[in-house]
């Protein structure tokens, strides 16, 4: 799924999730791209140098939660870290600042709480065993420390992915349901529907509502017609 802070959903149905399934989907894409882990996002931003990769904080932060029971005071110290750079985020969301502002305040505040939380995290994964818990959230954190000190160059960027994660998670959760799509066109269909209904929700739009109107007006119009009034960042209903 691709998306921006604020705008559409738009789902892509693929057979597999192959490295060479990305370049096409994202073609000539120049600017930030923010992503969980995945190997390919970090193989695309070497082979297009256009492109600024931003990595996830919650993606991060989840390891070393994971990692709590075994190593309660180690993984709750880099826990509190970096709950530290939220805390600051949910005070300048709640002041509704600004991207070049906040760009400027996150290369000031965060810049302490990083450099300890780098340190911090170095030293344990020194001390850690290499496949312990503890052992793999360090070396994730640091693994991708450049791409997650990103935000800190730009202001428009949301510290993690949980928008699109909480978008795909009906898919994701249906898919051990469904098993099987039955045919790739499905597929391509299903996509289609879960960018129109996650696209509603987006905007607060009924999505039973939204499809309702739509699909019974589009019996009455041709290909002269002006189908961009339908999608749901300009729908209204019909009177």
């Amino acid at each position: 799924m691709l998306s921006r802070p604020g705008s559409d959903a738009v789902f892509f149905w693929r057979m597999s999730r192959r490295h060479e399934e990305l370049p096409p989907l994202l073609k000539d894409y120049q600017g930030l791209l923010h992503s969980d882990g995945y190997e390919a996002y970090p193989q695309y931003v070497a082979d297009n140098p256009g492109v600024i990769w931003l990595s996830c904080w919650a993606h991060a932060r989840r390891k070393f939660t994971e990692a709590l029971p075994s190593a309660p005071g180690r993984a709750g110290f880099i826990l509190r870290l970096i709950g530290t750079l939220y805390q600051w985020e949910k005070r300048w969301d709640g002041q509704r600042v600004g991207a070049r502002l906040r760009c400027a305040l996150r290369s000031s505040h965060f810049k302490p709480t990083l450099a300890l939380l780098k340190r911090v995290a170095a030293h344990l994964r020194g001390k850690a065993l290499p496949q312990s818990l503890l052992g793999k959230a360090c070396s994730y954190l640091l693994n991708h420390w450049n791409s997650l000190v990103a935000h800190c160059d730009h202001g428009r960027t949301k510290l993690d992915t949980n928008g699109v994660e909480n978008s795909i998670r009906p898919s994701a959760l249906g898919k051990k349901n469904w098993l099987f799509v039955g045919h790739p066109d499905a597929g391509d269909r299903a996509a289609v529907i879960y960018s129109l209904v996650v696209s509603c929700q987006r905007r607060g739009i009924d999505p039973f509502a939204y499809l309702k109107d739509v699909l019974a007006r589009l019996p009455a119009m041709n290909s002269k017609s002006d189908f961009s009034v339908l999608l749901p960042a300009n729908w209204k209903p019909a009177a």
